[in-house]
């Protein structure tokens, strides 16, 4: 294996990104970053650590004729490897008109659907994106100018659902040399020169000026979106945690106890009261938000409205609620997180703390399942399941089908009255659901059939189950 599909096979494995067998979808524009990735993919795939089963191209219209050249090059590479090739024509321009977002926005939302379209299509575990470390560093910055908080300043993931970014430890020069050795062209797209684009600013511009100064810093900015990242991971968690004693779900919103908020420490309060904001209001929450509420629990003025929702100080308590004709939520939509994989997310209306990981199915070893105790865990199958993973509480209509009921569905009320639950604690039973919203798992009562782990599996989702404020 050569040297540079090493170091990206070292990769892929030290952060569990394609399982051993794992049927990957390349996302292909015709650049370099894509078609290097392409070009180590099938590298991988020949040593048979890997599945690659097709590629899939948009063609955003945005360059007419040259949108229409850089489709009919992915169609002729995606042949010379012996390859199926899925292209889907979206006008971005219009898009973003449409829906008042950025062209930018726009390309990104078109992409990502269109991904998860080929995906089910070919039955693709992964979706690989030619992101690079050069991306990473980019990235990092353009959110650092912006104001960004850990959140932010983790830059892009590895993982996201089922989109990973394998060579995300690779520099953009590596990757040119690689092509360049073995004479494999690709496309030059000239939007990528244009200085008025503020990412084309930081990379023609700005990084390689901080690299006289500083050699190395690109990979030392890197670093600092991965230590970010761990930071921002266990930032949510303690911050659902601390939630758990200070706050009480009320029909319209919580209730905060404003001096044990203002005793938190200062990353751990700003957080909670992001979480916070965010669940009550459904909307985007920006620090000056954030601060403002923190100057209301400590002492400042009583009541203050924002963006979906209001908050009022009285008798020690802060109340958080939706503003009336707002999307008041009702009692069965009590939570909703989103899980990573692999990842955890902290539930602490149920407080439990759910995780997931993945690995290949010969190493799947479960210790016993206990529906009235924990720890609990369920095997998955990964390849069925359309990632991102979503935990949330039940909501009338909910059906699945579940294990041994020969592909009838059934009402997750009924699974509830089966299995006497009452009637107070089914709102507290965390369901998770896949992107495409099939039920998955009703933690403790039942298994999606469509996720069951069969003979032709490939790789396996793992859940667990823990209290919150145990450790593993």
């Amino acid at each position: 294996m050569e040297a540079l599909a090493g170091r990206v096979l070292a990769a892929v494995r030290q952060q569990a990104l394609i399982p051993r067998g794992g049927r990957v979808l390349v996302a292909l524009s015709g650049g370099g970053d894509s078609v290097a990735l392409l070009c180590l993919m099938a590298e991988l795939a020949r040593h048979s650590e890997l599945s690659l089963v097709g590629i899939a191209h948009v063609n955003h219209q945005l360059r007419v004729p040259a949108s229409d050249e850089d489709a009919d090059f992915c169609r002729a590479l995606a042949a010379q490897f012996e390859l199926p090739c899925v292209v889907e024509t979206v006008d971005v321009a219009m898009l973003a008109r449409q829906e008042h977002i950025s062209v930018e926005h726009a390309g990104h939302q078109a992409r990502h659907q269109c991904f998860d379209r080929v995906a089910e299509q070919f039955g693709a575990t992964e979706v690989a994106l030619g992101h690079t470390l050069d991306d990473q560093a980019e990235t990092y910055l353009l959110r650092l100018f912006r104001g960004a908080g850990a959140a932010g300043l983790s830059a892009m993931r590895p993982r996201l659902g089922r989109v990973v970014r394998p060579l995300l430890t690779i520099r953009r020069a590596e990757l040119r040399a690689y092509l360049t050795s073995r004479q494999i062209s690709f496309l030059e797209d000239p939007s990528n020169l244009d200085r008025q684009v503020p990412r084309n600013r930081v990379r023609h511009d700005l990084l390689p000026n901080m690299e006289r100064y500083a050699p190395g810093v690109v990979e030392r900015i890197a670093r600092s979106a991965e230590i970010a990242r761990a930071d921002e991971e266990w930032l949510g968690l303690a911050a659902s945690e601390a939630a758990v004693s200070i706050v009480k779900r009320i029909k319209s919103g919580v209730e905060v106890e404003a001096g044990r908020f203002a005793s938190l420490p200062l990353a751990l309060a700003r957080r909670v009261a992001k979480d916070l904001l965010s669940q009550v209001s459904r909307k985007a929450v920006g620090f000056d938000q954030i601060e403002r509420f923190r100057a209301l629990a400590v002492g400042g003025p009583m009541r203050i409205d924002f963006p979906g929702c209001r908050a009022e100080r009285t008798r020690g308590m802060v109340r958080l609620v939706t503003r009336r004709g707002r999307g008041v939520p009702t009692g069965s939509e009590r939570f909703q997180y989103r899980l990573e994989v692999p990842g955890e997310v902290a539930v602490p209306e149920a407080k439990l703390v759910l995780s997931a990981d993945l690995v290949g199915k010969d190493s799947v070893k479960l210790r016993p399942s206990q529906e009235n105790g924990l720890p609990l865990e369920q095997a998955v199958s990964a390849d069925v399941a359309a990632g991102p993973l979503v935990v949330r509480c039940w909501r009338p209509g909910d059906r699945f089908r579940p294990l041994g009921l020969e592909g009838h569905h059934k009402k997750l009320q009924d699974l509830f009255v089966d299995r006497k639950v009452r009637q107070d604690e089914r709102s507290r039973v965390p369901v998770v659901l896949d992107g495409t919203g099939r039920v998955v798992w009703v933690v403790g009562l039942g298994l999606g059939d469509d996720f069951r782990v069969t003979e032709a599996t490939a790789s396996v989702l793992i859940l667990r189950v823990r209290s919150l404020g145990d450790k593993l």
